[in-house]
């Protein structure tokens, strides 16, 4: 955060739209409803504005303890001396000091700090707290219906942005220039590319195939565009109409056929993308550990059980179940009767591997299925 131009700072207006995210305003929307309301200011005051109001979102247990204050102002006064290490506070302060816990420390929830430190263990807790403290990068999955990684990346190239191979995915670019306005691009409007983490890619991508694969929770369809692209005959469905519309839209732009089925189908693989308690994406948003409530957890693993009940009754062939978080009893503790797992499940996290934390587990069955099969799957040929 030194880089910043603090010296441009507004912040009267960072206070006032800090205080609406301590009441439980998303971050990113306060930012937006902040600078909609202010077009006058000029790119440095929107530049500090936005990082002030992030880095309170993010940092405000250790901010408040080291302030020994909740007030947004004396908050956004810490931020500047501790995070930042602007020289000018806003007001004076308590001696700088070392949180002892995990959770003063990295700025988390006390249920966050137990949950990691179970999961984890001490030594690798911290690593992962450092990791998700700071933004993960812009990834690409470059669309090979469109293009290969190296056009895309001469093509971006020549549009004065710079980026790298990722390490592990085969399509996946890492975009090494500060907030590139990607949506502006020709090639995107021509479907070259998805934003897509290099996580997402590697858990996707085990459900390749030259058969039929229906993705159980498409969402928007990133995971389906993916499994398209390598060839796969992709049936898409979701409870959510809205998403899959979406994925209308962004299937028409990359090429991609997918079709959209209103209730599962039989298909050779299944693909489980289940709703999870996001904890491998905390990164992705500075304020999102505040917002989830772990009350919901029990909830989320039961509705787990009940899409691999269904993906158990739709795939003939392989279940894919992966999700976007770290607790075991979301992940590891899954199990699918009449299916054995086909390998080792894939443990992706931000401080071990760079991409946002990632669990994927392949299925395989132990018995032949009972057919016809139950709870409305049946067979449906791809259009």
């Amino acid at each position: 955060m030194r880089p910043v131009p603090w010296q441009a700072l507004r912040a009267d207006l960072a206070a006032e739209a800090i205080a609406r995210v301590l009441e439980g305003t998303p971050a990113e929307r306060e930012i937006d409803r902040t600078l909609r309301a202010h077009r006058h200011l000029t790119s440095d005051e929107r530049a500090a504005l936005v990082e002030a109001i992030f880095g309170v979102a993010l940092w405000r247990r250790r901010l408040a303890w080291a302030a020994e204050s909740r007030e947004p102002m004396a908050l956004l006064s810490c931020l500047l001396r501790d995070i930042a290490g602007f020289p000018n506070a806003l007001r004076p302060l308590p001696p700088p000091r070392e949180p002892a816990t995990l959770a003063d420390r990295w700025s988390l929830p006390d249920w966050l700090e137990a949950t990691l430190l179970e999961e984890l263990g001490a030594e690798e807790a911290e690593a992962f707290c450092a990791a998700i403290s700071v933004s993960g990068p812009i990834c690409l999955r470059a669309n090979r219906l469109r293009c290969t990684r190296e056009q895309l990346a001469e093509e971006l190239a020549r549009k004065g942005i710079g980026t790298r191979p990722a390490e592990r995915a085969p399509d996946a670019l890492i975009v090494t220039t500060p907030r590139p306005n990607l949506t502006a691009l020709d090639c995107w409007r021509r479907g070259w590319f998805e934003p897509q983490d290099e996580g997402s890619q590697l858990a996707g991508a085990l459900a390749q195939s030259r058969g039929t694969v229906l993705d159980l929770c498409a969402g928007a369809g990133g995971k389906s565009l993916l499994l398209a692209a390598g060839g796969a005959r992709v049936l898409a469905h979701d409870t959510d109409a809205e998403k899959l519309q979406r994925l209308k839209v962004r299937a028409a732009r990359a090429g991609a056929e997918i079709a959209i089925v209103a209730e599962p189908v039989r298909a050779e693989t299944v693909l489980v993308d289940a709703p999870c308690s996001e904890l491998g994406v905390l990164r992705r948003g500075p304020d999102a550990r505040w917002l989830i409530d772990p009350a919901t957890f029990p909830a989320l693993e039961q509705l787990q059980r009940q899409l691999l009940g269904t993906a158990a009754r739709c795939a003939e062939k392989r279940i894919v179940y992966v999700t976007c978080t770290l607790r075991r009893a979301e992940n590891e503790a899954q199990t699918i009767p009449g299916w054995r797992p086909a390998a080792p499940p894939m443990k992706l996290l931000p401080h071990r591997h760079g991409t946002d934390g990632f669990f994927a587990s392949v299925w395989e069955r132990t018995e032949e299925p009972a057919l016809p099969a139950t709870g409305g799957a049946r067979r449906a040929e791809h259009k």
